[in-house]
């Protein structure tokens, strides 16, 4: 993480914008079935190993990748807003989910400089609707510096690639997928104790039973595909 945060900086004393994937099992089976998506993630400056099974492919592989848990990463930014007095800006997730969650920021950091925008619907492509297009003025009039956008891979991709350039004063794009709800406490997360043995897709599935197939996907097809193609 330290690291992560350092070059970040150093990019942006250079004048250079930083966008981070955070590449879970989930994502990584999208890019393998859509050649658009996979040369969109492409295009990001930093790709990261998010999540066990990844992690677990790549050492079987040979690397020795980290992890780098997108919502750690999300409140590692969040610090960093608050060292920098940089602003924070979110955009995107179920309604009132990005109010709570900024509300829940403050509350953590009082001082932190936070501005929630609802992003509107979002096309599969990442285009926006009438209502994002407005949410795209008026975070340009909020200049944030670093923006955590909240809609799910991969429009969330698809949004940054096609909008990163109208936003001038944003140093870093992140997509986040659900840091937002674990923020405004509309999710929780596993126990340490899982995280560690790479069991948060078992919480999940005791959570949120209806994600059955995005938890299949993740565990048991992933594994296969990243295997054996």
């Amino acid at each position: 993480m330290h690291r992560i945060l350092q070059e970040i900086q150093t990019r942006s004393a250079q004048g250079l914008k930083t966008w981070i994937v955070t590449a879970n099992a989930e994502i990584l089976l999208t890019a393998k079935r859509s050649p658009a998506y996979w040369e969109t993630i492409r295009q990001a400056d930093f790709r990261f190993v998010d999540g066990f099974g990844p992690q677990l492919i790549g050492f079987l592989r040979g690397t020795r990748a980290k992890r780098v848990a997108g919502v750690e990463l999300s409140e590692a930014m969040a610090q960093l807003c608050l060292q920098k007095n940089w602003t924070l800006g979110l955009v995107g997730g179920q309604d009132g989910v990005a109010d709570k969650a900024a509300w829940e920021l403050r509350k953590a950091y009082p001082e932190i400089k936070v501005w929630t925008e609802t992003g509107g619907q979002v096309a599969p492509d990442g285009r926006a609707d009438e209502t994002g297009e407005a949410s795209l003025t008026k975070l340009f009039e909020y200049e944030p510096d670093v923006l955590l956008v909240a809609f799910g891979h991969p429009k969330q991709e698809y949004w940054i690639q096609k909008y990163k350039d109208r936003l001038p004063t944003v140093k870093v794009f992140m997509g986040v997928g659900g840091t937002l709800d674990f923020w405004a406490g509309h999710a929780v997360r596993a126990p340490l104790w899982m995280r560690h043995m790479g069991l948060e897709w078992l919480w999940r599935l005791i959570q949120e039973p209806w994600r059955w197939r995005r938890i299949w996907d993740a565990v048991i097809v992933f594994p296969i595909r990243a295997l054996f193609g």
